[in-house]
């Protein structure tokens, strides 16, 4: 049967209560071509998140480096204009200019945004490997140490950032997310993995102390991935995170506390099973998490199986939908090569469709893993574009994706869907002879 002839039976089946349609499973969809949108930035490295659309109809970005004397840059993106304008380098942002400390390399957040504002939070980019995990860079003499994170604000009219707070005791800030409706930026620092909690009218900062034992900090025993998702109920302002036991915690802004969310939890087979000390990979941990109005639940995926949940915090409930890997993943059931999973998870802005860009076998590339203590590639692998129509329960891969060379993308941990429907990432892009990090952008009809 013709691929157009199954197409309208599938459709007419996905209307029916419950059904899960994989169509694309056994029907090969064509590649898709994603153009390079070139921001300037030679030395940019790997990025996770990253990387939002914004009300102006502009698309932010940070492009991080891993050196000690050289920042992120923060760019934005006008469709319309077909233009990148940059926004700035995000040590001068902190106020760090010219200290000689090591550099504000990244943002490893989401942007978010309130009152014509968008809100981020900075990170270390350099890292000393010690029993091949990263740890925070022993800077050159005459350098001083990274002073820690910042959560910053950017004026989308002026373009003036304005530097909120500082995180305690030199650490990055790797997980924030924000309560627009009452003004607050949360946080998971690293490698502590400290909570915290910033309000932005009375410019106070609270630090509830670590979360996860000694996060990725520790060693041995001590040792937990931390997690990279906070999932910010707009009801009530309550903020519930994962841990790598697969336990779901919950602060409340009433109370100022931090407890454990009885009840529900992370741990299935379906996910796979876990060594919950061990790095190099998110155990039970949620990756990446998103609110759905209206159904006022969370939608999340569990990172190394590639699962798709959905969390209802009021009813206590976590049930999974479906597998989001790609449809040759799928047919394998093997686990994509990204070791931690893929943060490059949203919900559309037609708030019924998710999409998510994940990892697949290359046909015909025998499978290829190497041991890992960090969030990395363990191979080479196919980028593909997954959606999930939440209303109909209809899965699509609609393909791998390529660059114009034939080249493929890599290392991307980051989306963000115009409204036009034209998907953006941030990925590694081969640049004459070098690897270089930037701007991607496809569309799949």
């Amino acid at each position: 049967m013709a691929a157009s002839d199954l197409q309208p039976r599938i459709r007419e089946q996905a209307r029916r209560p419950g059904a899960v349609i994989c169509y694309s499973l056994n029907v090969p969809q064509p590649p898709i071509t994603a153009r390079v949108i070139e921001s300037g930035f030679a030395e940019a490295h790997d990025t996770y998140n990253g990387l939002s659309d914004a009300s102006d109809g502009r698309i932010y970005y940070v492009l991080c480096s891993d050196r000690h004397d050289v920042a992120g840059r923060m760019y934005r993106y006008d469709p319309a204009a077909d233009s990148v304008q940059f926004a700035g380098d995000l040590s001068e942002a902190c106020g760090e200019g010219g200290q000689r400390a090591v550099s504000q390399g990244k943002s490893h957040v989401r942007f978010y945004e309130m009152d014509g504002k968008v809100y981020f939070a900075t990170h270390i980019g350099y890292y000393t490997l010690i029993d091949g995990r990263e740890c925070a860079g022993v800077p050159p003499e005459g350098w001083q140490r990274y002073l820690g994170g910042h959560f910053l604000s950017y004026d989308m009219a002026s373009g003036a950032f304005e530097d909120l707070a500082l995180a305690p005791g030199g650490e990055g800030i790797l997980t924030m997310s924000m309560d627009s409706v009452r003004g607050r930026l949360y946080a998971i620092t690293w490698p502590t993995g400290r909570f915290l909690a910033f309000d932005l009218a009375s410019r106070r900062l609270d630090d509830l102390g670590p979360i996860s034992a000694e996060g990725e900090a520790g060693h041995g025993s001590t040792y937990r991935t931390l997690c990279r998702s906070l999932a910010v109920d707009p009801r009530d302002g309550s903020v519930f995170y994962s841990i790598s036991e697969g336990d779901l915690f919950r602060y409340s802004p009433d109370t100022g506390r931090i407890d454990a969310f009885e009840g529900v939890d992370l741990r299935r087979d379906y996910f796979g099973q876990y060594e919950i000390a061990s790095p190099g990979h998110m155990a039970y941990n949620w990756r990446q998490t998103v609110w759905r109005p209206g159904e006022d639940v969370f939608y999340g995926v569990h990172g190394n199986s590639g699962y798709l949940f959905r969390f209802d915090p009021r009813a206590r409930s976590l049930e999974l939908v479906e597998r989001l890997t790609s449809g040759p993943s799928r047919r394998s059931g093997m686990f994509d090569q990204f070791s931690y999973g893929y943060l490059s998870f949203t919900l559309g802005h037609d708030n019924r469709t998710i999409h998510y860009l994940t990892g697949g076998p290359i046909p015909g590339q025998p499978r290829v893993s190497k041991d890992t203590a960090k969030g990395e590639a363990k191979g080479e692998e196919n980028l593909h574009y997954v959606t999930y129509d939440l209303d109909a329960s209809e899965y699509c891969d609609h393909g791998a994706i390529f660059f114009p060379d034939g080249t493929r993308p890599a290392y991307v941990n980051s989306i963000a869907v115009g409204r036009d429907g034209t998907v953006y990432t941030l990925s590694r892009v081969p640049a004459g002879g070098a690897v270089r990090t930037d701007l991607i952008a496809f569309r799949r009809a």
